[in-house]
């Protein structure tokens, strides 16, 4: 996609309607359930159904003829970004349940709690799901491999399983924006036309004091209400855990690393219990399938829905305005201020309308490189401010793809989930401090 290519899309804040009228749906019902005392409150409206109205909408809205808005919703669904995220929830769906049947998720909570001592649990954690993602370059994958783990600890522990699963939240998107094989750090440095090296020292500088406070809160909120039994440890069970986490840090290919944990823990469950057969092994493979089934559904019909409102205007209309509000700015100082301003608002706004980071910023890039031009912004700081607010963003998005997979694995809200990723609101105040110091440094 050419960000940088003039478009004859006009700018139109109507095409923005269908989102708003899904966050009211999805969102608003959920708190007023809530207030009403209802259990499991944003479990009573589906999302992949509190969006339909929103994509009836956007079709109606549409002024092209009907078959061609319904191919442009089919062209969003079948994105390349898209059709990758339902294929890792499919593999990660399938590898939880499988190391769940054949015990290697007991196995690995056993040794993790044999390793960590109780007060190391939660930021232990966060720094193994951040180094992970570091090295994987992705935190869909990060997600896919801790997070059982992880459920498993709080089960045995006590831990609030929110509170586990922000932790894993928290260190799965540090990695995803400073990893250097991070599809968003290659898709902000090539928008920006900046060294990789250039924009990992500018955007480790803001990271790093927001990674040591999330660790500190992390450490003070561990407090365990029960002390887990260890079992024995089953080395066997637990080398799918070992294996997948290895190939990770090494490098290799998402989708490779949870075939693999997929054929090793089924290995595993065949070598260690005459109970795993051939035949409970599909079964369990398919249980995994149907349990993403949600978010499976709400991704696509988000890709088509972001798709929509592209065509028709509305990521355009947030540009135009952001353009025209920073060439407002008077002084050249202010304007300076006011144009990384710019850039962390266009890419967060781009990011709530497509709910996916690396599309936020290959969207929004070329207009980013045009305000840094104008504002005698760097590019490797333009770069920064573009993979760090996208991914503070897709941290806090309850139907992002990050918190659906870990509500689906968890058994939780995804309104839970991101109301305990503590790590990405400390990045977003470590990187406006950054922009406010910044500012007032070079005014004086």
């Amino acid at each position: 996609m050419d960000t940088n290519k003039k478009s004859d899309i006009k700018p139109s804040w109507v095409a923005l309607l269908p989102l708003l009228l899904f966050l009211t749906l999805f969102i608003g019902t959920g708190f007023y359930l809530t207030a009403q005392n209802v259990d499991f409150a944003f479990y009573q409206l589906p999302a992949p159904i509190a969006i339909l109205p929103a994509i009836v909408l956007a079709i109606l809205l549409s002024k092209d003829k009907l078959n061609t808005a319904i191919s442009q919703f089919i062209s969003g669904v079948s994105h390349p970004d898209i059709i990758g995220m339902c294929l890792i929830y499919l593999l990660a769906g399938a590898f939880a349940a499988v190391a769940k049947a054949s015990g290697g998720v007991d196995a690995t909570v056993n040794l993790g709690l044999t390793l960590l001592p109780g007060w190391l649990i939660l930021p232990g954690l966060f720094l193994i799901a951040a180094f992970i993602s570091t090295s994987m370059g992705t935190s869909m994958g990060t997600i896919a491999a801790i997070a059982p783990v992880a459920l498993g600890i709080a089960e045995k522990t006590g831990i609030d399983p929110a509170l586990m699963a922000g932790v894993v939240m928290s260190g799965a998107m540090f990695g995803d924006n400073l990893s250097i094989i991070s599809d968003t750090t290659i898709a902000a440095t090539r928008s920006q036309g900046c060294e990789m090296k250039d924009k990992f020292r500018e955007n480790f500088r803001i990271a790093f004091p927001a990674a040591v406070v999330a660790f500190t809160i992390f450490a003070f909120a561990n407090e365990a209400t029960e002390t887990p039994v260890v079992g024995d440890l089953d080395i066997l069970a637990v080398l799918p855990y070992l294996t997948i986490l290895g190939l990770a840090v090494y490098g290799v290919n998402v989708f490779v690393v949870l075939a693999l944990g997929i054929i090793l823990a089924a290995l595993a469950g065949f070598a260690g219990s005459g109970e795993f057969s051939a035949m409970t092994f599909g079964k369990t493979v398919y249980e995994g399938f149907s349990n993403m089934q949600e978010i499976f559904l709400l991704s696509l019909m988000i890709g088509g829905l972001a798709e929509l409102m592209r065509r028709q205007g509305g990521l355009a209309f947030i540009t135009q305005k952001l353009n025209n509000l920073i060439s407002g700015s008077g002084k050249k100082k202010e304007s300076k201020k006011a144009g990384e301003l710019g850039i962390a608002a266009l890419v967060s706004l781009t990011n709530v309308s497509t709910a996916n980071n690396t599309v936020a910023i290959i969207v929004s890039g070329g207009v980013a490189k045009s305000l840094a031009d104008d504002n005698s912004i760097d590019n490797k700081r333009s770069a920064s401010l573009l993979d760090i607010f996208s991914c503070v963003v897709q941290g806090l998005l309850p139907y992002g793809a990050q918190a659906l997979l870990l509500g689906s694995t968890f058994g939780l809200s995804p309104m839970e989930v991101v109301a305990h990723s503590w790590y990405c609101v400390l990045l977003a105040i470590s990187a406006l401090a950054s922009v406010w110091i910044t500012g007032k440094a070079k005014s004086n």
